[in-house]
């Protein structure tokens, strides 16, 4: 099944050429797609949300943004491991007061342990940065982890955006753009890897 969307609203013609490569099933039917890793208290009520609602609505794919993508009942930190586990590309939204949380320290070295593609926006923040704070809470393989996966996503090309002056519809379209293409990458990723199974295990091997 098709993603189901209006293409006038897309945020360009390459948008709407990666819709098209897309096959997905109903969001109820599968894994999340998109992950967002954020600060809430920094970006869920600006960024990290507007995201989300695109994402969402605008392109029907099934995101993730922890409370907003669950139920009452639900264990909070179990779904968000398996969200993330289960996706297939993760946004970090890295924000002034994100490396003083340690759930979203946390988040990003499941990421980067799941070897998931990532798609970072450093909101009013440098990648330079990214330091673990208060060090003294963590134990030394937890500060380890959290370093590593800081390092990693420091390496990562991502969009840097300062909100006093940039435009944030520039910023909206070019976060789709690249969740999108990243999608694609993945799926054109999975598909030849089934292709190159099916090679292997056929009884007249490549030819």
């Amino acid at each position: 099944m098709q993603v189901r969307t209006s293409l006038a609203a897309l945020a360009s013609n390459s948008s709407v050429q990666i819709l098209r490569n897309l096959v997905v099933a109903k969001p109820s039917d599968r894994a999340c797609d998109i992950f967002i890793n954020h600060r809430g208290a920094d970006t869920k009520g600006n960024i990290s949300g507007l995201l989300y609602e695109r994402l969402s609505k605008m392109i029907s794919l099934h995101t993730f943004l922890d409370k907003k993508s669950m139920d009452p009942g639900d264990k909070m930190l179990s779904e968000i491991d398996a969200a993330i586990r289960n996706c297939k590309v993760a946004v970090a939204v890295f924000s002034p007061n994100y490396c003083k949380s340690y759930y979203c320290l946390h988040e990003l070295a499941l990421i980067m342990e799941s070897k998931k593609r990532l798609v970072p926006i450093f909101w009013n923040i440098q990648p330079s940065g990214l330091m673990v704070k208060n060090i003294k809470k963590y134990d030394p393989n937890e500060l380890h982890r959290f370093r590593w996966a800081l390092e990693e996503a420091r390496s990562t090309v991502g969009l840097t955006f300062d909100s006093t002056k940039g435009d944030w519809s520039e910023l909206l379209s070019k976060a789709t753009e690249a969740v999108l293409r990243n999608l694609h990458e993945v799926e054109e990723e999975k598909k030849r890897g089934k292709e190159e199974e099916a090679i292997t295990s056929s009884p007249f091997g490549s030819v």
